[in-house]
């Protein structure tokens, strides 16, 4: 599935990105070849080779003119620069007040902040000119954009996957450590109850479990640091049991599925942003963001299940419908139970059995756990393994290799994830996207400005992030708008980002039913925290 998936990022980015930029000069967007009367008034009372001033247009003839609906007249800095008595190069500063469409053409053309035209003079008055100008010209805007992120984006994947290399070779030396100790088994038998529930394919006393319980307890620390060599190390012991090395497992599908849940105790990005942005409560989230990853997990887990004991048959799959009738009732009466309490008091006490979290101590010792945990963690591996008499530094120095050959074996899987996703996002799919689920979503009350953050948070975890800082600062931290994002970024995971990472690490080519899995968990995490922020903060 992920094969279609990724062929279609591409497919619908690039479709989407011809499409825009062929109306665009079939509407002749950007007038390219028009002359457009400017007003410019000179701050020196005369005209030099060179000159500064302002260009004025009213909006009237601004608008008729672009076919726009600014609300201001355009009143800009510019620059003169004659090349004969009357012709010469008109230099527009885009600042901040400038009209969208201005900037977009400034943007295109490279020019940072400065729009460039060329000039006529028609008319002179004592220190006022009326000029003709004609700007350059504009075209393929959304190729451009796609061709450049998508540079941009490859260079990121491959710095993301280096920038691993030293991660991953110190948790994994340090869990090598561990491993030979005795430890990870330890630690796995402590939790078994829950473990098997989860993995019941998995030998309770494999080292994957060890690895599954780490990778589990650093995300929800928000170690992220930490949690992915764990992770990557536990999709390396699971591989061990596979039959089909180029497809996942059940277990590597349920393991996939609690990580893009993204349970996350403090969401500790999110209430940073929120911080610079002068939140007045910026912990506000961390209750709501555990209600909305609750959510996601229930909803992954569940599903994994179901699939893992309800597979679907291509060729008959009306009578597996018939076979499981009793099966999918019970799981339709849930589904409609959980539906019923949104609508119903039975949300209320959902509500108020939160009301008791004060969001500044749980910060507080989260925080200082966040702090620790590290320290203590190779502290207390390293230290067990000497009580043991294991060769810590030669055991280390071998788990250190493995990290390294791992950091760079998901680099492939990392550039083909990610320019995809680029193209998809940099061709106007997603605005288009947007533009589609827009009616729906309002009537579940998701405001239309949260929409691209929920759609962006499965794609990529730097773009969901740059969504949500814009989103900040322009309606404010603390508006419900500012809330509801941030308890999206809080609440879910960047689906795809793992799934290449985690599954590339292995080689996995057949991802099963892991990718619906962990978007049906996206989905869950985005309408519970669009439920328990409305319902609080409404």
């Amino acid at each position: 599935m992920l094969n279609y998936v990724w062929i279609g990022l591409i497919i619908l980015g690039i479709g989407t990105a011809v499409y825009f930029d062929a109306r665009d000069i079939y509407q002749d967007k950007y007038r390219n070849k028009d002359w457009l009367e400017i007003n410019y008034q000179s701050s020196t009372k005369g005209f030099e080779k060179e000159d500064q001033g302002i260009v004025y247009i009213e909006k009237s003839k601004f608008n008729s003119f672009y076919n726009q609906n600014y609300d201001n007249d355009v009143k800009l800095p510019a620059k003169l620069i004659f090349t004969d008595k009357n012709k010469g190069r008109l230099i527009i500063d885009v600042n901040g007040n400038a009209p969208e469409i201005w900037k977009t053409m400034a943007k295109a053309l490279g020019e940072k902040n400065d729009l460039i035209a060329e000039f006529v003079v028609k008319e002179q008055f004592e220190s006022e000119l009326t000029l003709d100008a004609k700007f350059e010209e504009v075209s393929f805007l959304k190729m451009k954009g796609l061709t450049n992120g998508l540079l941009d984006i490859v260079n990121t994947a491959v710095q993301i996957a280096l920038g691993l290399i030293g991660i991953m070779a110190l948790w994994l030396g340090v869990m090598k450590v561990a491993e030979e100790a005795g430890l990870i088994k330890i630690i796995a038998k402590s939790v078994r109850p829950i473990t098997k529930f989860l993995f019941p394919d998995v030998p309770q006393d494999h080292p994957a479990m060890g690895s599954m319980i780490m990778n589990i307890s650093a995300n929800m620390l928000g170690l992220s640091n930490a949690a992915t060599p764990f992770g990557l190390k536990a999709m390396e012991d699971l591989n061990t049991l596979n039959p089909k090395k180029d497809t996942a497992t059940d277990a590597m599908c349920m393991f996939l599925a609690v990580n893009t849940a993204g349970l996350t105790l403090i969401p500790a990005t999110a209430i940073a942003i929120r911080a610079a942005a002068g939140s007045s409560d910026p912990a506000i989230i961390i209750g709501t963001s555990i209600f909305g990853a609750s959510c996601a997990t229930i909803t992954g887990v569940t599903a994994a299940k179901i699939f893992a004991n309800y597979p679907l048959i291509k060729n008959d799959f009306s009578g597996w419908i018939k076979s499981r009738k009793k099966s999918l009732s019970v799981i339709a009466s849930i589904i409609l139970l959980i539906l019923l309490s949104i609508f119903t008091p039975l949300g209320k006490i959902i509500g108020s059995l939160l009301s008791w979290i004060n969001p500044e101590t749980f910060k507080l010792v989260i925080g200082y756990i966040s702090i620790l945990a590290i320290p203590a963690l190779i502290f207390s591996f390293l230290t067990f393994g000497l009580i043991k008499k294991v060769k810590v530094y030669e055991k280390f120095v071998e788990g250190a290799k493995e990290g390294f050959n791992v950091a760079v074996r998901i680099i492939p899987y990392l550039v083909a994830m990610l320019a995809a996703i680029g193209i998809f996002r940099y061709g106007g799919a997603m605005d288009l996207l947007v533009y589609v689920l827009s009616p729906l979503t309002n009537l579940i009350g998701m405001p239309a400005e949260a929409l691209p953050m929920a759609l962006m948070r499965p794609l990529s975890g730097s773009g969901s992030l740059g969504i949500m800082t814009e989103i900040i600062k322009t309606h404010g931290p603390d508006s419900l708008l500012g809330i509801m994002v941030s308890t999206y970024f809080g609440s879910t995971e960047t689906t795809f980002y793992v799934l290449a990472v985690y599954f590339g690490a292995v080689n996995i080519q057949k991802t099963r039913y892991a990718l619906p899995v962990g978007l049906m968990a996206d989905v869950a995490g985005i309408l519970g925290a669009t439920f328990i922020v409305n319902m609080l903060f409404k």
